[in-house]
């Protein structure tokens, strides 16, 4: 295996081509000419013997060498370029913070991140990002991603900040027709307003780890879409406790199956800083746990 520790020059035009999807993007954050960077990624190629890029006129993607390469590579550098922040440390947390998270959680979340934790960290830069999808964290630069689920990316580092209760909630008219409901059997043959994409429906799971696809004539890709359904008695809907927790206190929505055991779902910060993630990574991570406590309770 080669020694690659003189490469540095050839392993940044590497990643930065890889993150930018071309050498003339990556000539433009490096400060460099975009045939500078091609030249080091060919040397990088003939140094470790392998492609990793096919080349055309109109594209420039990955092979399979160089994803693996690649995924191994950047986080490494990351790692290294956020290293001075050891010294940093002294004196607080500096520089670009890019973050991603569901928009549905942004509102019970961004008003203390801007205020708070903006205010406590002058020197840092916040660069925010909200989508449902599940960003490709190291091509994409995000510094830390957070989310609802049980994460399947690889070989991030994951956090656990909190677990967030589930609930199945409809309008009061719609429990007027169909009733509460005291059995995962009676809630099953209830219509939904359903969570799908890409025209998958995402099933209800229940607390003994039993699940059912729902019926319904509504599909919806966000939590807003859903509840908006729900209050309209459309048909229930499952989500989150703390998206409709103001829902559920004004009375535009119930509490559908309140015997019904539901699970809970971890909401989770990843990262590809390894197990040393710079401040300003773990300083976020720590005031986000924080405000997840109060979120987990509504």
């Amino acid at each position: 295996m080669p020694n690659l520790l003189g490469e540095t020059s050839g392993l940044m035009a590497f990643v930065r081509t890889a993150e930018a999807g071309s050498f003339s993007a990556a000539a433009r954050d490096l400060n460099t000419t975009p045939s500078a960077i091609s030249k080091s990624v060919a040397r990088l190629e003939r140094k470790i013997g392998t492609r990793l890029f096919l080349r055309s006129t109109r594209a420039l993607t990955l092979t399979q060498d160089g994803q693996a390469f690649f995924e191994r590579v950047a986080p490494l550098l990351r790692d290294l370029n956020s290293s001075d922040e050891v010294i940093m440390s002294r004196t607080g947390a500096a520089g670009r913070l890019r973050v991603s998270m569901p928009g549905e959680l942004a509102p019970l979340l961004l008003p203390a991140v801007f205020t708070d934790f903006a205010a406590a960290h002058p020197e840092l830069h916040l660069d925010v990002g909200l989508t449902d999808r599940f960003v490709n964290l190291i091509k994409e630069d995000y510094d830390v991603v957070l989310r609802v689920g049980y994460p399947t990316q690889g070989d991030l580092m994951v956090r656990h900040l909190a677990d967030l209760p589930l609930v199945v909630v409809a309008s009061p008219f719609f429990l007027r027709r169909w009733g509460s409901q005291a059995s995962a059997e009676a809630l099953a043959g209830l219509p939904f307003a359903r969570f799908a994409l890409d025209g998958m429906v995402a099933p209800v799971r229940l607390g003994d780890g039993t699940s059912f696809i729902p019926s319904g004539r509504v599909d919806c890709d966000s939590g807003f879409a859903m509840i908006q359904a729900a209050q309209s008695g459309l048909g229930a809907a499952y989500l989150l406790r703390c998206l409709v927790a103001a829902e559920l206190k004004s009375g535009t929505l119930v509490d559908l199956a309140p015997m019904v055991a539901l699970p809970k779902l971890p909401f989770n910060a990843l990262h590809a800083f390894g197990r040393t993630p710079p401040l300003r990574v773990r300083l976020f991570c720590d005031f986000v746990a924080e405000a997840a406590k109060a979120i987990a309770i509504m």
